[in-house]
């Protein structure tokens, strides 16, 4: 969801076309803009020969036969997803049509989450895939020219994976840290304590740059995830704020805490304050009437 941290303006592309971004990195934007993916949602091309194909899309014909053009002449080997959001992953079964390339990720929708009661998660969650390979934090993925390893960054979902290509010195950071906006953290399956600690797993990495999946090159990591930690905890005060001056509900604090930002989007603000407050629970911030829920009254310790 846009904030007011300033991000870098985007190179410009056309829909379908293939950037070129570095000797070993291409790019494909899917025509899905919105309020959430904003101009689209970016998939990356890694090598040449052989090459891997990072987080394919939405369920887009249109796209996929991009990736397809992008790729002539080569063979697609191996398609490493971030994560499973309905943007991200659903192009991977369109895409194994044409090739015979092995899928790569953490696991299913709410695979993250080690609990005995099914997890109810949000209806932007790809069902429907399941990897060939679990892969989990440290492990490595090659074919050729290119390896890739992986980073364990749960918190907008628990399954979240990001890429690191260390011979660029470039991370692949998904939906974990995006080039335009913050992440939408939303309960139960997207954790604000899990994406706190994997931001600042971040911050001990040497990595020069970062390509998310939405948005521009971030070529400032270190700042850029400061800058991410800082807006987190700048929301925590507001709460803080929102309870002393009475307002309990997490309906009442949304129009205020995000009064610059468009209604369509209060739903998601508030799953997202929702996880923060929730956050705040766990560090005796804050505490609930009852069992915490959406609708909860907080008070402050």
């Amino acid at each position: 969801m846009p904030t007011n941290i300033p991000f870098v303006r985007d190179i410009e592309f056309e829909y379908g076309e293939c950037a070129q971004l570095s000797p070993l990195i291409r790019r494909v934007v899917a025509k899905n803009p919105s309020a959430f993916t904003y101009t689209g949602t970016g998939t990356y091309i890694v090598g040449r020969g052989q090459v891997a194909v990072i987080d394919p899309g939405p369920r887009d014909q249109q796209h996929v036969d991009a990736i397809l053009a992008a790729t002539q002449g080569e063979r697609v080997s191996s398609i490493l997803i971030t994560h499973t959001h309905n943007d991200h992953s659903p192009a991977t079964e369109l895409l194994l049509n044409h090739c015979d390339a092995r899928t790569y990720g953490f696991g299913p929708h709410g695979a993250g989450k080690n609990t005995e009661d099914d997890v109810v998660v949000e209806e932007g969650g790809d069902m429907a895939f399941y990897p060939d390979e679990f892969v989990q934090h440290g492990d490595r993925v090659s074919d050729g020219e290119w390896e890739v390893e992986c980073v364990y960054t749960p918190g907008h979902t628990s399954n979240h994976i990001c890429y690191r290509l260390r011979s660029e010195g470039v991370l692949f950071t998904g939906d974990h840290v995006m080039g335009w906006s913050t992440s939408v953290i939303s309960p139960p399956d997207g954790d604000m304590a899990d994406y706190m600690k994997s931001l600042a797993l971040l911050l001990e990495s040497p990595d020069e740059k970062y390509w998310p999946t939405h948005g521009p090159a971030i070529t400032q990591p270190r700042a850029h995830v400061e800058a991410f930690v800082a807006h987190r905890l700048e929301r925590e005060d507001q709460i803080i704020e929102q309870l002393k001056l009475h307002r309990h509900q997490i309906a009442d604090m949304v129009p205020i805490m995000y009064k610059d930002v468009d209604q369509r989007l209060y739903p998601a603000a508030a799953r997202s304050v929702y996880a923060a407050a929730l956050y705040m629970l766990d560090k005796e911030l804050i505490r609930c009437e009852g069992k915490p829920s959406l609708d909860a009254p907080f008070y402050l310790n």
